[in-house]
Protein backbone atom coordinates (compact mmCIF):
# COMPACT_ATOMS: atom_id res chain seq x y z
CA UNK A 1 0.00 0.00 0.00
CA UNK A 2 1.34 3.41 -1.03
CA UNK A 3 0.00 6.88 0.84
CA UNK A 4 -0.78 8.89 -2.26
CA UNK A 5 -1.72 12.87 -1.91
CA UNK A 6 -3.93 14.02 -4.71
CA UNK A 7 -3.73 17.73 -5.07
CA UNK A 8 -6.55 19.21 -6.81
CA UNK A 9 -10.32 17.86 -6.91
CA UNK A 10 -11.21 18.52 -10.22
CA UNK A 11 -12.52 15.81 -12.63
CA UNK A 12 -9.23 14.85 -13.22
CA UNK A 13 -7.67 14.59 -9.68
CA UNK A 14 -11.28 12.57 -8.47
CA UNK A 15 -10.38 10.14 -10.82
CA UNK A 16 -6.93 9.78 -10.10
CA UNK A 17 -7.50 9.30 -6.68
CA UNK A 18 -10.57 6.83 -6.91
CA UNK A 19 -8.04 4.95 -9.19
CA UNK A 20 -5.56 4.82 -7.01
CA UNK A 21 -7.68 3.63 -3.66
CA UNK A 22 -9.27 1.05 -5.79
CA UNK A 23 -5.71 -0.01 -6.65
CA UNK A 24 -5.16 -0.29 -2.79
CA UNK A 25 -3.03 2.67 -1.63
CA UNK A 26 -4.12 5.04 0.84
CA UNK A 27 -5.13 8.07 -0.64
CA UNK A 28 -5.84 11.81 0.69
CA UNK A 29 -7.56 14.37 -1.73
CA UNK A 30 -7.50 17.83 -1.62
CA UNK A 31 -10.05 20.09 -2.45
CA UNK A 32 -10.05 23.61 -2.49
CA UNK A 33 -14.19 23.62 -1.98
CA UNK A 34 -15.26 22.62 1.38
CA UNK A 35 -18.20 21.17 0.08
CA UNK A 36 -16.45 18.89 -2.16
CA UNK A 37 -14.37 17.69 0.96
CA UNK A 38 -17.73 17.49 3.02
CA UNK A 39 -19.39 15.06 0.00
CA UNK A 40 -16.54 13.11 -0.89
CA UNK A 41 -15.99 12.22 3.15
CA UNK A 42 -20.26 11.41 4.05
CA UNK A 43 -21.65 10.56 0.04
CA UNK A 44 -18.28 9.89 -1.72
CA UNK A 45 -18.91 11.75 -4.29
CA UNK A 46 -17.74 15.08 -5.81
CA UNK A 47 -20.87 17.09 -6.99
CA UNK A 48 -19.29 20.07 -8.75
CA UNK A 49 -16.40 18.00 -11.12
CA UNK A 50 -17.41 14.27 -11.17
CA UNK A 51 -21.56 14.66 -10.46
CA UNK A 52 -22.74 10.89 -10.24
CA UNK A 53 -19.61 9.06 -9.80
CA UNK A 54 -19.18 7.37 -6.68
CA UNK A 55 -15.68 7.70 -5.25
CA UNK A 56 -13.72 5.12 -3.58
CA UNK A 57 -15.22 5.04 0.17
CA UNK A 58 -11.74 4.79 1.28
CA UNK A 59 -10.73 8.22 -0.37
CA UNK A 60 -10.50 11.18 2.49
CA UNK A 61 -10.77 14.07 1.20
CA UNK A 62 -9.19 17.30 3.59
CA UNK A 63 -9.29 20.91 3.03
CA UNK A 64 -5.76 21.65 4.49
CA UNK A 65 -3.10 20.91 2.05
CA UNK A 66 -0.51 20.94 4.23
CA UNK A 67 -2.54 17.76 6.08
CA UNK A 68 -2.82 16.08 2.62
CA UNK A 69 0.68 15.94 1.47
CA UNK A 70 2.01 14.85 4.91
CA UNK A 71 4.06 11.41 5.05
CA UNK A 72 2.64 10.78 1.58
CA UNK A 73 4.96 8.55 -0.17
CA UNK A 74 3.48 9.55 -4.08
CA UNK A 75 2.18 13.48 -4.33
CA UNK A 76 -0.12 14.37 -7.13
CA UNK A 77 0.03 17.78 -8.36
CA UNK A 78 -3.51 17.87 -10.06
CA UNK A 79 -4.96 21.25 -9.79
CA UNK A 80 -4.88 24.32 -12.81
CA UNK A 81 -1.70 25.44 -14.19
CA UNK A 82 -2.39 29.04 -13.04
CA UNK A 83 -2.36 28.01 -9.50
CA UNK A 84 0.52 25.46 -9.56
CA UNK A 85 2.82 27.65 -8.03
CA UNK A 86 0.70 29.44 -4.92
CA UNK A 87 -0.91 25.48 -3.62
CA UNK A 88 1.70 23.73 -4.26
CA UNK A 89 4.12 26.43 -2.15
CA UNK A 90 1.70 26.15 0.61
CA UNK A 91 2.62 22.19 0.48
CA UNK A 92 5.59 22.82 0.31
CA UNK A 93 6.27 22.58 4.11
CA UNK A 94 4.28 18.86 4.43
CA UNK A 95 6.44 17.14 1.18
CA UNK A 96 8.67 14.70 2.37
CA UNK A 97 11.98 15.12 0.56
CA UNK A 98 11.80 11.25 -0.49
CA UNK A 99 8.48 12.11 -2.15
CA UNK A 100 7.89 11.44 -5.59
CA UNK A 101 5.51 14.28 -7.04
CA UNK A 102 3.76 13.29 -10.43
CA UNK A 103 2.24 16.76 -11.90
CA UNK A 104 -0.96 15.94 -14.57
CA UNK A 105 -1.94 19.33 -15.02
CA UNK A 106 -1.70 20.36 -18.70
CA UNK A 107 -0.36 23.88 -19.02
CA UNK A 108 2.22 26.70 -18.75
CA UNK A 109 2.80 28.45 -15.80
CA UNK A 110 1.54 31.97 -16.84
CA UNK A 111 4.10 34.14 -14.76
CA UNK A 112 7.33 32.85 -15.47
CA UNK A 113 6.66 30.82 -18.83
CA UNK A 114 7.84 27.66 -17.52
CA UNK A 115 6.54 23.93 -17.88
CA UNK A 116 4.47 23.02 -14.46
CA UNK A 117 7.18 20.60 -13.63
CA UNK A 118 10.03 23.23 -13.43
CA UNK A 119 7.87 25.05 -11.61
CA UNK A 120 7.21 22.52 -9.06
CA UNK A 121 11.19 22.28 -8.75
CA UNK A 122 11.10 25.96 -7.66
CA UNK A 123 8.58 25.55 -5.26
CA UNK A 124 9.36 21.89 -3.41
CA UNK A 125 12.72 21.99 -4.12
CA UNK A 126 14.14 18.20 -3.54
CA UNK A 127 11.39 15.44 -4.76
CA UNK A 128 11.69 13.68 -7.53
CA UNK A 129 9.15 15.30 -10.33
CA UNK A 130 7.93 13.07 -12.89
CA UNK A 131 4.70 14.29 -15.37
CA UNK A 132 2.03 12.53 -16.30
CA UNK A 133 -0.13 13.27 -19.87
CA UNK A 134 -1.58 12.02 -22.91
CA UNK A 135 -5.33 11.48 -24.69
CA UNK A 136 -7.67 11.14 -21.53
CA UNK A 137 -11.06 12.85 -20.30
CA UNK A 138 -11.49 11.94 -16.85
CA UNK A 139 -14.87 10.53 -17.19
CA UNK A 140 -13.92 7.85 -19.99
CA UNK A 141 -11.10 6.86 -17.52
CA UNK A 142 -13.43 6.90 -14.94
CA UNK A 143 -15.76 4.95 -16.89
CA UNK A 144 -13.04 2.06 -17.19
CA UNK A 145 -12.73 2.60 -20.85
CA UNK A 146 -9.04 1.90 -22.50
CA UNK A 147 -7.19 4.43 -22.40
CA UNK A 148 -3.22 4.69 -23.12
CA UNK A 149 -1.04 7.60 -21.57
CA UNK A 150 2.81 8.68 -20.91
CA UNK A 151 4.96 9.50 -17.73
CA UNK A 152 7.84 11.09 -18.40
CA UNK A 153 10.35 11.45 -15.99
CA UNK A 154 14.54 12.75 -16.30
CA UNK A 155 15.24 8.93 -15.04
CA UNK A 156 13.57 6.17 -16.44
CA UNK A 157 13.29 4.44 -13.53
CA UNK A 158 11.43 7.45 -12.11
CA UNK A 159 9.09 6.84 -15.55
CA UNK A 160 8.73 3.24 -14.58
CA UNK A 161 7.85 3.88 -10.87
CA UNK A 162 5.16 6.33 -12.13
CA UNK A 163 3.84 3.62 -14.79
CA UNK A 164 3.30 0.71 -12.40
CA UNK A 165 2.05 3.50 -10.05
CA UNK A 166 -1.05 4.02 -12.42
CA UNK A 167 -1.30 1.61 -14.31
CA UNK A 168 -4.58 -0.65 -14.60
CA UNK A 169 -5.97 -3.62 -16.02
CA UNK A 170 -7.99 -0.35 -18.69
CA UNK A 171 -5.37 2.12 -18.00
CA UNK A 172 -2.01 1.32 -20.35
CA UNK A 173 0.76 4.10 -19.46
CA UNK A 174 4.20 4.31 -21.39
CA UNK A 175 6.99 5.45 -19.82
CA UNK A 176 9.00 8.38 -21.63
CA UNK A 177 12.25 10.01 -20.83
CA UNK A 178 11.11 13.77 -22.64
CA UNK A 179 9.66 15.35 -19.98
CA UNK A 180 9.61 18.60 -21.62
CA UNK A 181 8.13 17.28 -24.83
CA UNK A 182 5.39 15.38 -23.05
CA UNK A 183 4.68 18.71 -21.02
CA UNK A 184 4.39 20.74 -23.99
CA UNK A 185 2.10 18.92 -25.98
CA UNK A 186 -0.03 18.80 -23.17
CA UNK A 187 -0.31 22.20 -22.57
CA UNK A 188 0.17 23.63 -26.45
CA UNK A 189 -2.54 20.95 -28.00
CA UNK A 190 -5.11 23.32 -25.93
CA UNK A 191 -4.53 26.34 -27.81
CA UNK A 192 -4.64 24.16 -31.00
CA UNK A 193 -7.94 22.84 -29.81
CA UNK A 194 -9.40 26.14 -29.23
CA UNK A 195 -8.61 26.92 -32.94
CA UNK A 196 -10.47 23.46 -34.00
CA UNK A 197 -13.43 24.64 -31.78
CA UNK A 198 -13.78 28.06 -33.29
CA UNK A 199 -13.65 26.80 -36.67
CA UNK A 200 -16.35 24.54 -36.27
CA UNK A 201 -18.55 27.16 -34.15
CA UNK A 202 -17.98 29.22 -37.97
CA UNK A 203 -19.44 26.04 -39.51
CA UNK A 204 -16.37 25.71 -41.41
CA UNK A 205 -15.80 21.82 -42.58
CA UNK A 206 -13.16 19.20 -42.67
CA UNK A 207 -10.77 20.38 -45.00
CA UNK A 208 -10.82 23.38 -42.90
CA UNK A 209 -9.78 21.45 -39.79
CA UNK A 210 -7.83 19.03 -41.01
CA UNK A 211 -5.66 21.77 -42.43
CA UNK A 212 -5.45 23.49 -38.88
CA UNK A 213 -4.73 20.40 -37.05
CA UNK A 214 -1.66 19.85 -39.41
CA UNK A 215 -0.20 22.84 -39.14
CA UNK A 216 -1.23 23.14 -35.37
CA UNK A 217 1.09 20.20 -34.83
CA UNK A 218 4.02 21.24 -37.03
CA UNK A 219 3.80 24.66 -34.71
CA UNK A 220 4.04 22.67 -31.61
CA UNK A 221 6.54 20.82 -32.68
CA UNK A 222 8.57 23.88 -33.79
CA UNK A 223 8.10 25.31 -30.06
CA UNK A 224 8.89 21.98 -28.67
CA UNK A 225 11.93 21.54 -29.86
CA UNK A 226 13.61 25.10 -29.51
CA UNK A 227 12.80 24.35 -26.26
CA UNK A 228 14.77 21.17 -26.43
CA UNK A 229 12.06 18.71 -26.58
CA UNK A 230 12.58 15.90 -29.12
CA UNK A 231 10.95 15.80 -32.53
CA UNK A 232 9.73 12.55 -32.02
CA UNK A 233 7.58 13.04 -28.99
CA UNK A 234 4.87 14.97 -30.81
CA UNK A 235 4.48 12.16 -32.90
CA UNK A 236 2.99 9.51 -30.11
CA UNK A 237 0.52 9.66 -27.29
CA UNK A 238 1.32 13.71 -25.97
CA UNK A 239 1.52 14.76 -28.83
CA UNK A 240 -0.34 13.95 -31.83
CA UNK A 241 -2.97 11.85 -29.49
CA UNK A 242 -3.66 14.27 -26.81
CA UNK A 243 -4.06 16.73 -29.62
CA UNK A 244 -6.61 14.50 -32.00
CA UNK A 245 -8.35 14.07 -28.53
CA UNK A 246 -8.87 17.96 -27.59
CA UNK A 247 -9.98 18.83 -30.29
CA UNK A 248 -12.27 16.58 -31.42
CA UNK A 249 -14.10 14.90 -28.46
CA UNK A 250 -16.95 16.21 -27.34
CA UNK A 251 -15.90 16.16 -23.35
CA UNK A 252 -13.44 18.89 -24.13
CA UNK A 253 -13.48 22.00 -22.70
CA UNK A 254 -11.04 23.98 -25.09
CA UNK A 255 -13.12 22.28 -27.89
CA UNK A 256 -16.41 23.73 -26.52
CA UNK A 257 -14.94 26.88 -25.86
CA UNK A 258 -13.82 27.93 -29.16
CA UNK A 259 -17.43 26.79 -30.64
CA UNK A 260 -19.03 29.38 -28.62
CA UNK A 261 -16.84 31.84 -29.37
CA UNK A 262 -17.12 31.18 -32.94
CA UNK A 263 -20.34 31.16 -32.99
CA UNK A 264 -20.05 34.79 -31.42
CA UNK A 265 -19.83 34.82 -27.32
CA UNK A 266 -17.93 36.77 -25.69
CA UNK A 267 -14.99 34.87 -23.67
CA UNK A 268 -16.13 36.95 -20.67
CA UNK A 269 -19.79 35.14 -21.22
CA UNK A 270 -18.29 31.87 -22.10
CA UNK A 271 -16.00 31.42 -19.03
CA UNK A 272 -19.03 33.38 -16.72
CA UNK A 273 -20.83 29.65 -17.34
CA UNK A 274 -18.28 27.63 -16.16
CA UNK A 275 -16.94 26.17 -13.12
CA UNK A 276 -13.90 24.14 -14.59
CA UNK A 277 -11.13 25.91 -16.24
CA UNK A 278 -10.49 25.86 -19.93
CA UNK A 279 -5.85 25.63 -19.99
CA UNK A 280 -5.63 27.11 -23.63
CA UNK A 281 -7.24 30.07 -22.80
CA UNK A 282 -4.06 31.28 -20.11
CA UNK A 283 -1.77 29.09 -22.01
CA UNK A 284 -2.03 31.06 -25.96
CA UNK A 285 -0.95 34.06 -24.44
CA UNK A 286 2.02 32.20 -22.97
CA UNK A 287 2.87 30.55 -25.84
CA UNK A 288 2.87 33.67 -28.17
CA UNK A 289 5.24 35.03 -25.73
CA UNK A 290 7.31 32.42 -25.37
CA UNK A 291 7.57 32.17 -29.44
CA UNK A 292 8.68 35.49 -29.71
CA UNK A 293 11.22 34.97 -27.18
CA UNK A 294 12.70 31.76 -29.07
CA UNK A 295 12.41 33.62 -32.47
CA UNK A 296 9.97 30.92 -33.18
CA UNK A 297 6.88 31.42 -35.66
CA UNK A 298 3.23 30.34 -34.11
CA UNK A 299 0.71 31.68 -36.64
CA UNK A 300 -2.46 30.05 -35.33
CA UNK A 301 -1.56 30.21 -31.66
CA UNK A 302 -0.75 34.06 -32.12
CA UNK A 303 -4.40 34.27 -33.74
CA UNK A 304 -6.30 32.46 -30.90
CA UNK A 305 -4.80 34.87 -28.85
CA UNK A 306 -5.78 37.96 -30.85
CA UNK A 307 -9.37 36.58 -30.87
CA UNK A 308 -9.21 35.73 -26.82
CA UNK A 309 -7.79 39.20 -25.97
CA UNK A 310 -6.86 41.28 -28.72
CA UNK A 311 -10.76 41.27 -29.89
CA UNK A 312 -10.24 40.16 -33.43
CA UNK A 313 -13.33 38.31 -34.89
CA UNK A 314 -12.64 34.27 -35.30
CA UNK A 315 -13.73 35.20 -39.36
CA UNK A 316 -10.84 37.98 -39.55
CA UNK A 317 -8.38 35.49 -37.54
CA UNK A 318 -9.49 32.71 -40.43
CA UNK A 319 -8.33 35.02 -42.65
CA UNK A 320 -5.34 36.39 -41.70
CA UNK A 321 -4.50 33.04 -41.36
CA UNK A 322 -5.03 32.24 -45.03
CA UNK A 323 -3.58 35.32 -46.16
CA UNK A 324 -0.29 34.49 -44.99
CA UNK A 325 2.82 34.56 -47.49
CA UNK A 326 3.30 31.36 -49.57
CA UNK A 327 5.89 28.49 -48.09
CA UNK A 328 6.99 25.52 -48.19
CA UNK A 329 5.66 22.73 -45.92
CA UNK A 330 9.01 21.93 -44.68
CA UNK A 331 12.34 24.09 -45.19
CA UNK A 332 14.27 22.64 -47.81
CA UNK A 333 17.21 20.94 -47.12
Amino acid sequence: MTRVAVVGAGAWGTVLADLLARKGDEVRLWAHEPEVVDSVNRTHENPLFLPGAAVAPTVRAVGEVREAVRDAEVVVSAVPSHVVGAVMARAAGGVSRGALVVSVSKGLDPERLTTLSCRLREVLGGPEIAVLSGPSFAAEVYAGQPTAVVAAAREHAVAQRVQRIFATPRLRVYSHTDVIGVELGGALKNVIALAAGILQGLGLGHNTRAALLTRGLAEITRLGMALGAEETTFAGLAGIGDLMLTAHGPLSRNLSLGIALGRGQRLEEVLAERRSVAEGVNTARAAVTLGARHGVELPIAEQVSAVLFGGLSPGAAVEALMQRGLKAEHAPR
